[in-house]
């Protein structure tokens, strides 16, 4: 055995770590968050080549995706009338397509799951930092000062939040442009009912937006639904469910949503 090899030979006299699998579980799963950490952090002609690599690899993951969605389930041909005659032991021979895809339950159970988690608006338009913040120049050097912003779009912030003190606040948000309560509809039983917001889940446009509790129009909220009975498979009644805000508030001075049953 050469030299190099002793990781080998040891593995032959002694077996691996009892935790080897569970070792190796960890280490493939922890891959993308490493890739990810890379992405962010590697600068210059590190960074260059690490993003063509990258770049490589997806052109390669898609590709492959494609053959996988144009190859089709094994079934029976069309059946032609034969130009020419064919052999006795070919008559009860079907040509069967092509038969290395996904099987149709595999591709019935992601549609099942992809659709636990559709939402009445899929996709919204974005809103730039520049549109939701306005600049706020205090103090007495303005020019070194302009660090605070003013929220210029409806928010929701806690009954028990409290204002850090006016040195240290860097977001402000108005008083005159917080909601609590949102007109509700149950998407089966088609009622509007007007329910307290409980807290903000997802705004699709920037972690921060989330952060502040900006309401826009897409953004996922918690509202307590215990006023209208619902109750969860155990029998218990259901307290909070998400729902999803369909209208501009701003420009309604309103919030409507969607319950996402």
């Amino acid at each position: 055995m050469p030299q190099n090899e002793y990781i080998e030979r040891h593995r032959k006299l002694h077996g691996k770590r009892l935790d080897h699998e569970e070792r190796t579980r960890k280490k493939a799963a922890r891959e993308g968050h490493k890739a990810s950490e890379n992405a962010q952090n590697l600068r210059g002609l590190r960074a260059k080549l690490y993003a063509k690599e990258r770049h490589h690899q997806k052109i390669q993951m898609r590709k492959q995706i494609k053959q996988h969605e144009e190859r089709n389930v094994k079934g029976a041909a069309a059946e032609k009338e034969p130009s020419q005659p064919i052999p006795s032991y070919l008559l009860d021979r079907a040509n069967p397509t092509s038969a290395k895809a996904l099987s149709s339950q595999i591709k019935s159970k992601r549609a099942e799951k992809a659709a636990r988690f559709s939402v009445p608006i899929p996709k919204v338009k974005g809103i730039s930092e520049e549109e939701l913040f306005k600049v706020v120049k205090t103090g007495k050097k303005t020019h070194k000062k302009g660090w605070k912003r003013v929220v210029t779009k409806p928010t929701f912030v806690g009954p028990d939040f409290t204002r850090r003190p006016v040195k240290y606040e860097r977001f402000i948000r108005p008083m005159g442009l917080r909601y609590k309560k949102a007109n509700v509809t149950h998407p089966t039983l088609n009622v509007t009912v007007q329910l307290p917001i409980l807290g903000v889940k997802k705004n699709p446009s920037n972690p921060l937006y989330t952060q502040l509790g900006v309401l826009t129009k897409g953004t996922i909220i918690e509202v307590n639904v215990s006023d209208l009975g619902m109750v969860t498979a155990s029998g218990k009644i259901a307290w909070g469910r998400y729902a999803q805000i369909t209208n501009n508030p701003e420009n309604d001075g309103c919030l409507n949503a969607v319950l996402l049953v």
